[in-house]
């Protein structure tokens, strides 16, 4: 998100130009990932995409391309004149199609993360960390 966004939310977008993922992926994996670790919930408005492209110095239409897809899946609502925000609505998806899903962004992990020097059990076990730390910022 943006430096201002940042004093109310604690969600964040950081960019990595040199991972291969294309900006606009990136922007809705870390949206995405933000929901799935209510980090972002129902309701919560996203930055403008002038005010995220202006943040991350990135061209407007890749802002748009990534909230067009994640509005097209479901996952944002966009109202003219009042921003975009995270959906209520989750698109269900049938519990194979699930499966597969997250094997693949498992794979992928493991994979950029060996890339890296990385084994799987590091991140095993950064994923626990991270999982302990969520648990203990709910309370």
């Amino acid at each position: 998100m943006t430096k201002t966004d940042q004093v109310n939310s604690p969600f964040r977008l950081h960019l990595d130009l040199r991972s291969g993922v294309p900006v606009y992926r990136q922007i809705m994996d870390q949206v995405l990932g933000a929901v799935a670790s209510g980090r972002l919930t129902s309701g919560d408005q996203l930055p403008t995409v002038r005010q995220l492209a202006v943040d991350l110095s990135i061209n407007p239409n890749t802002v748009i391309r990534a909230y067009r897809e994640l509005e097209i899946r479901g996952f944002l609502d966009t109202h003219q004149g009042s921003g975009t925000f995270i959906s209520e609505q989750r698109v269900e998806q049938d519990d194979e199609e699930r499966r597969r899903k997250l094997d693949m962004i498992v794979s992928d992990a493991i994979s950029r993360a060996g890339a890296e020097g990385f084994t799987a059990k590091q991140v095993l076990d950064r994923l626990k960390e991270l999982l302990a730390e969520q648990k203990t910022r709910r309370s």
